[in-house]
């Protein structure tokens, strides 16, 4: 390093040089430090989630491989056990591809850094029926213009279902060598979801919608298949729906980005039971949620994003929209009366309420009463109604015009009513709740008059969910966090295929066959609403 004495001993122009010189040199030690800080912060937080799923695995573990006192109480049914196993073998199939992906190692490297040995696969079934799938390089022409010879092959076979009927895949990849120049060529391994896995992509893809679509859980579906001829057992059933799970993460994160996009969009809630470590002594559920985020039934895009969560807080809305970073949404959210969604308007978003929620009010008035003030407010509603029946498949500004013309009309009147009304009913009735519902929240309600994406109700999404409500006499409970969340995202896959019209299957079989090799750049390509079959 030059001294301060040597450097004033410099005539001016090398002096000034140096002085240069040194400068820039220490913008790039500057750069580089601050690089360094940035690698060692990423390399911190990839070691604390790194350290995080192990913890939860370790704790999956301990629930499966306890004794049965410290697993689950034993007042749980055969079934619910069941259930609760199945889980947890999915949930730790789960966790260790995402440990392999955040450390960055391929199946090989992982299970030779492991140290275990893998256990060896019985061979499938000698009596199911097989059809070969061959494999040949593109060219069996060797450099120096002689055509190669076939001296062998190699087969891997892999295990395939037709509702009913099990059958081999015989992938046949046959051996070529030039006699002169000593040289082999073999097609290339093809790229599988499950990475040397025995199912195909049409057998994940039935085990999926049989699971998430058609509410079948794994035990009942490891007896269809072993009347089908040939028995799976739960542990690799959820095996592979846990490698299916992390697999198709990056395309459930795709699709929400996408939904992101929309400015008007519907969001509901609805309860379901899962099981926490500290609850299964005692055999009782939490109450978690499942929400549902959608486009309009208006909207070309047809999009439907389940997020499973803990509690009902606004906080689960609030992180799903991103509105505390520089990303935030800003749109039109077409929700309930929750008091949840009000946090969410704090921050900009605009809010929509449902009509069809109000009116349920007045026609458990009529219903159950035979109110005359609940019957004339259900004939307002139904005129409603009936223009947005009519103007629905118009375009957004005619729907607006329209709107503008009859329906704000009607709500004059309607608003009119209902303040009248409420000057003669009793102070803490039924009718007085109902026709305060309306009229605290009349601006919301009545959104859509003044914007033609706006529906009049939160019906569409109200549909959506339904399917979740139906399944859950069959799945009892979410098994953990990570099962509810794996379950969240899959079936936001096979609703936004079938809202899309395509066969939940077919996109299923698709999709799991090309995300192997499909660039992450091009991800958008395989969502719902973009898909088309391979050629």
């Amino acid at each position: 390093m030059i001294s301060a004495q040597q450097l004033e001993a410099l005539d001016p122009p090398t002096r000034q040089a140096v002085l240069s010189l040194l400068s820039e040199l220490k913008v790039e030690l500057s750069a580089k430090d601050a690089l360094i800080a940035q690698r060692d912060r990423e390399a911190a937080f990839k070691q604390a989630l790194i350290d995080k799923l192990t913890h939860e695995m370790a704790v999956l573990k301990r629930l499966k491989f306890a004794a049965t006192s410290e697993r689950f109480a034993s007042t749980l049914a055969p079934e619910q056990k069941s259930l609760l196993e199945e889980t947890l073998d999915t949930d730790l199939a789960e966790l260790e591809r995402e440990i392999e992906r955040e450390q960055g190692l391929g199946d090989d490297k992982a299970k030779d850094k492991s140290g275990k040995k893998t256990p060896k696969r019985t061979p499938l079934p000698p009596h199911l029926p097989r059809h070969d799938v061959p494999h040949e390089p593109a060219d069996t022409h060797c450099g120096c213009g002689q055509p190669m010879q076939r001296f062998g092959e190699d087969v891997a076979e892999r295990l395939d279902y037709q509702p009913g009927v099990f059958s081999v895949e015989r992938h046949v990849r046959g051996k070529w060598a030039c006699r002169c120049c000593e040289k082999i060529v073999q097609a290339p391994v093809p790229a599988h979801v499950i990475d040397k896995g025995i199912p195909t992509a049409g057998l994940l893809a039935h085990l999926l919608v049989a699971k998430f679509m058609d509410h079948l859980p794994l035990y009942r579906q490891e007896h269809i298949f072993e009347r089908a001829g040939h028995l799976i057992s739960r542990s690799t059933l959820a095996h592979w729906i846990g490698e299916c799970g992390a697999q198709l993460q990056p395309l459930v994160q795709a699709l929400a980005d996408e939904l992101r996009r929309h400015v008007v969009l519907h969001a509901d809630e609805t309860p379901v039971a899962m099981l926490k470590p500290a609850h299964l002594r005692d055999g009782k559920t939490h109450r978690a949620y499942i929400w549902s985020y959608c486009t309009t039934s208006a909207n070309p895009t047809k999009a439907v994003v389940f997020e499973f969560s803990e509690g009902r807080g606004g906080e689960n809305v609030r992180a799903f929209l991103q509105l505390d970073t520089p990303q935030a949404w800003q749109g039109t959210l077409v929700t309930d009366g929750f008091s949840g969604y009000t946090a969410c308007f704090d921050k900009g978003v605009t809010s929509a309420q449902c009509m069809a929620h109000a009116r349920r009010k007045f026609n458990d008035l009529w219903a159950n009463h035979r109110s005359q003030v609940g019957r004339k407010a259900l004939r307002y509603h139904q005129c409603l109604f009936r223009i947005e029946r009519e103007i629905e498949d118009l375009p957004s500004g005619e729907r607006r015009r329209i709107r503008q013309r009859k329906s704000r009309r009607v709500l004059a009147l309607f608003q009119r009513w209902l303040l009248a009304q409420r000057q003669l009913v009793p102070p803490g009735s039924a009718t007085m709740k109902a026709i305060d519902y309306s009229l605290k929240r009349w601006k919301e309600l009545t959104r859509f008059v003044e914007d033609g994406d706006v529906p009049i109700s939160n019906n569409w999404v109200e549909n959506h969910i339904r399917p979740i409500a139906i399944g859950r006499s069959n799945w009892l409970f979410a098994g953990s966090l990570r099962a509810g969340k794996r379950a969240a995202a899959i079936m936001s896959l096979l609703h936004s295929a079938r809202i899309n019209g395509h066969e939940p299957y077919a996109y299923f079989k698709d999709v799991l066959e090309r995300l192997p090799t499909h660039p992450a750049s091009r991800i958008q390509e395989l969502l719902p609403h973009r898909w088309s079959p391979a050629s």
